[in-house]
């Protein structure tokens, strides 16, 4: 979350996050991992509720049961990726690709309404891909790779 960021956390596996190359900056893969707590994004509780009304939290148990996992990761993942690039000196609008996994092309408009929020006026080169299945588990539901122009 944006109030608890800790862009110095490390992954939990043996890789690295991302990696300035000249004026450009590559990432890996953003899972909806939170390394800090060593947790899987997985609904509504686990971000902050102001976040969660604003990216599509409606308190009705039957709509919030099944759009809650694509929501809380699609904002947790736009958001860690944002949230690393300020730290760097720049903003959401140099990240200018995005490469978007899905387990299940059914959950783009969904991720599509928080990338909005993220890009309300020019939104980034994109591929869309369906996948079987994420590391480290079935619930991770997206995944994002980025890629950003900032110069030195």
């Amino acid at each position: 979350m944006s109030d608890t960021f800790l862009s110095n956390a490390q992954p939990l596996a043996r890789y690295i996050s991302h990696k300035r190359v000249g004026d450009f900056i590559f990432f890996s893969g953003v899972i909806a991992v939170d390394p800090v707590r060593k947790k899987i994004i997985t609904g509504f509780d686990d971000i902050l509720e102001e976040i969660a009304l604003k990216i599509g939290k409606t308190n009705e148990f039957s709509v919030d049961i099944k759009q809650q996992k694509i929501l809380s990761q699609s904002w947790y993942v736009l958001d860690y990726i944002e949230q690393t690039i300020k730290k760097m000196g720049g903003e959401m609008k140099d990240v200018f690709k995005l490469v978007q996994y899905f387990t299940n092309l059914d959950h783009f408009p969904l991720y599509s309404t928080v990338r909005n929020q993220f890009y309300p006026d020019n939104p980034p080169i994109s591929t869309i891909v369906e996948v079987k299945a994420m590391l480290p588990s079935v619930e991770i539901v997206i995944e994002v790779e980025a890629t950003a122009y900032l110069p030195l």
